[in-house]
């Protein structure tokens, strides 16, 4: 699905965060110290190689809601930027911390002159985040920075899984008709 919102292409795609050849900065849903694990900081740190881990150990750790940018190594793009999600029921509180990975990953891609950036659906996998609710969060906070955005032109949200490419479609639906 392809929404045009304030001059600023926003896209939901079902697919792999690693596989995202045509935009300059993918997200990772990072850890705290920004080391390999599972979910998508698994799949982003495989991809991109060793050498990613270890321009990240001078940047970490990060606190949720924070976000930081590196290189993207053997990725097809230029650079990862990597935001640490809540922890849902942990980090209080949650919904300003999740709002707060997009904002702060938009204005590192702003000041890098960045033009494309891919998201996952941070803090709905291991961090327990219910979907639905990260879901609005996140388009919600997106719609209202593109007022904002001067280099970011292309916003994909990339979706592992059919069910939650339906949940984004739904509520972009809603929020942009």
């Amino acid at each position: 699905m392809v929404k045009k919102v304030n001059g600023v292409v926003l896209e939901t795609l079902q697919g792999d965060i690693v596989s995202q050849p045509d935009i300059q900065a993918v997200v990772n849903a990072a850890n705290a110290q920004l080391l390999p694990g599972g979910g998508v900081a698994g799949a982003i740190h495989r991809a991109a190689g060793a050498e990613l881990a270890e321009e990240c150990k001078s940047k970490a750790p990060i606190k949720p809601g924070e976000a930081v940018i590196s290189g993207a190594y053997n990725l097809p793009n230029s650079f990862v930027i990597h935001c640490l999600g809540p922890v849902y029921g942990v980090d209080k509180p949650e919904d300003e911390l999740l709002k707060k990975c997009y904002i702060n990953a938009l204005n590192i891609a702003e000041d890098n002159n960045i033009n494309s950036i891919a998201f996952p659906a941070i803090s709905t996998g291991a961090f327990g985040y219910p979907l639905r609710d990260a879901t609005k969060i996140a388009l919600k906070t997106v719609v209202e920075e593109t007022k904002k955005l001067k280099k970011v032109k292309k916003i994909r949200f990339v979706l592992f899984a059919e069910k939650d490419l339906q949940i984004y479609e739904e509520l972009l639906n809603q929020l942009c008709d």
